[in-house]
């Protein structure tokens, strides 16, 4: 799979500077957020990646629509739609939200409700939604769909051209249920993005992501899984203090050799570990 760097691994960065970096490493793709792109300007942003021959692999993010008025959620979600259309991405990443009153049947319904109101907008924009599962820690403040299969059976009343699913791995690897659901999600999968679970957690789940390598996933192995079923990028998204903190070009060099090395394990200093 081709490389792509999402920019909340360097968080920091603006769009220029993003794309600036993936240009001198040789990254072909670059996964969007929408606060930086407001910040430059939605028609300089799509300018600027069109003249460097990128290609936008994901646009972060739609979604968060679990609250019990959907009016805001779902003209917001459209405004989105309208983004990636402009930037040409490959698809709109959607966080599907928390349990805001305590009735998580609720919720999870509302996320329904949504996709039911945006598909028809989508498909007319010519964008895909991909719904994002978000592991179970998550699941109050941020996801209410903690499984792919849940993700799929959300997705399954839409056309396959219009609503799919993220296979990210910090959220999906502890399932045992994943290979059959992959599996499932033949025709279905958005985005696959990869980072890594890093023990012990931050203070801040939201920051325990890992370079690839660096933590408990088994990264070939669910890229192995993953390969049969989808062709498009491989999208790295980090979320951690540490690699925020570092050298923009720095990091994008790290990635660039730990995907040719197929995410291999690595100890600090970067050196690969030995084979079991």
């Amino acid at each position: 799979m081709r490389l792509s760097l999402n920019q909340a691994t360097i968080k920091r960065a603006t769009v220029a500077e993003a794309v600036d970096v993936c240009v001198r490493h040789g990254i072909s793709s670059i996964g969007l957020w929408r606060e930086p792109v407001a910040e430059l300007g939605l028609d300089k942003s799509a300018r600027l990646v069109e003249e460097a021959g990128l290609r936008v692999s994901s646009l972060c993010r739609g979604g968060f629509f679990t609250g019990v008025d959907q009016r805001e959620a779902l003209a917001d979600n459209r405004k989105a739609i309208d983004e990636a259309a402009a930037l040409h991405a490959d698809c709109l990443v959607l966080v599907p939200g928390g349990v805001p009153d305590r009735d998580l049947i609720g919720a999870r319904q509302r996320v329904a409700d949504a996709l039911a109101a945006l598909a028809p907008y989508a498909s007319d924009a010519g964008v895909k939604l991909a719904i994002e599962p978000m592991h179970p820690v998550f699941c109050a403040d941020r996801g209410v769909v903690s499984t792919l299969g849940q993700a799929l059976d959300l997705a399954a009343p839409f056309s396959p051209d219009v609503v799919g699913v993220v296979v990210d791995a910090l959220h999906v690897w502890w399932d045992p249920d994943l290979p059959a659901q992959v599996a499932r999600a033949a025709g279905r999968i958005f985005s696959y993005q990869v980072c890594d679970w890093i023990t012990p957690l931050p203070a801040d789940v939201l920051l325990g992501r890992g370079l690839p390598g660096d933590g408990h996933v088994d990264l070939p192995w669910l890229t192995a899984l993953v390969e049969p079923f989808y062709s498009g990028d491989v999208e790295v998204e980090v979320f951690n203090a540490d690699v925020w903190a570092a050298d923009f070009s720095s990091v994008a060099a790290d990635l660039v050799r730990r995907h040719a090395a197929g995410w291999r394990p690595v100890v600090d200093g970067g050196h690969d570990r030995p084979a079991a």
